[in-house]
């Protein structure tokens, strides 16, 4: 059996159960004892763990990507929760079945699915509609983006979390163009639903951890989205050179500077737009998700968040998605963008 979800721990509760291995350390205490940190998961969540005994021989089994078998106690330290684990060894997935150790969207796949159709077809620009839709209409490439993640470790960084991103962005951007009349609506739409197509590319993500493909680390999903939309737009004799033009703009300026990766700076109103929808979208996840490792449901600080460079004061919300990194790493240059 699974045993206990994260979602469900509580203070000073005993934990017993399975859980994914996310990242395991080996470090020292100031007296130079061996102890293991662990980040442990299931698709519930994520949890901060510690071996102080044994830690040396007990490090072989907690691979990244391994399943575990624990038994620990839940303590808050700093406002989180922590598990001290008192035994671990190796476990399997019941019935082989990972499905409850992976992180994945809180949102229904199909109904999110169902929802940025709609707002393709609801592209005004034929053309522009056209193209949207040819990327829905590939079985393919449709499954794979009710599939993907929308990165490795900062934002939306589960399996559905693309699709999760891009309708985000998408909606935030149909609203905008309500509100704005001087907004290309078509473009804009276009932008929204494509901007990060080429992360399914960028991204090996049939098992855990989700890692860069090779393609992903040499080009990157800006340049892969601009040669998937170029590879469609072939079919679409409607489609001019012009718009396929101002839509590849819109792609590769999105994330807003040199210095993000971005091949070129905004230079259109609607990439302007993009790059700000994309950014808004991506930080209220990543906050969301350092909501949901606070304990009391209350605004606390954060520890230093090196991804924004600043403290927060975020109220607590127990048992939300989790999709920040615990150990707020330093940002990776391929998503660097998200937090300039």
């Amino acid at each position: 059996m699974k045993g206990d979800f994260v979602s469900d721990i509580k203070d000073n509760q005993p934990v017993n159960g399975l859980f994914l291995v996310k990242s395991a350390t080996l470090s020292e205490t100031r007296n130079g004892k061996p102890f293991l940190s662990l980040v442990v998961m299931d698709n519930s969540g994520e949890i901060t763990s510690r071996v102080w005994d044994n830690a040396e021989a007990i490090q072989p089994l907690c691979r990244p990507g391994a399943v575990i078998r624990l038994n620990a106690l839940a303590q808050s330290y700093k406002g989180a929760l922590q598990l001290k684990i008192n035994t671990l060894e190796g476990g399997e997935p019941p019935d082989g079945d990972m499905s409850h150790f992976l992180p994945a969207t809180s949102g229904d796949i199909p109904e999110m699915a169902a929802a940025l159709q709609k707002l393709g077809k609801s592209i005004p620009d034929q053309a522009y509609r056209e193209l949207v839709g040819s990327f829905f209409a590939d079985r393919r490439i449709f499954a794979m983006i009710k599939e993907a993640p929308a990165a490795k470790g900062m934002h939306h960084a589960y399996y559905g979390g693309l699709l999760e991103h891009t309708l985000g962005v998408a909606r935030l951007a149909d609203a905008v163009a309500g509100l704005y009349p001087t907004i290309d609506r078509s473009l804009l739409l276009a932008g929204a639903i494509l901007h990060d197509i080429g992360k399914l590319s960028e991204f090996d993500f049939a098992d855990y951890p989700i890692d860069y493909s090779e393609k992903g680390r040499l080009v990157g999903h800006m340049v892969l989205g601009v040669e998937m939309i170029q590879e469609q737009a072939q079919r679409i004799p409607a489609l001019s050179e012009e718009k396929i033009t101002r839509l590849k703009h819109l792609i590769l300026s999105h994330h807003g500077r040199h210095e993000f990766g971005a091949p070129t700076l905004p230079m259109m109103l609607e990439a302007f737009v993009l790059h700000f929808l994309d950014d808004l979208d991506a930080k209220v996840n990543y906050i969301t998700g350092l909501a949901g490792r606070l304990a009391e449901d209350e605004y606390q600080w954060t520890d230093y968040q090196r991804n924004l460079e600043r403290f927060l004061l975020v109220r607590g919300a127990p048992g939300d998605r989790e999709s920040a990194e615990p150990e707020n790493p330093e940002i990776d240059p391929r998503q660097r963008s998200l937090w300039g």
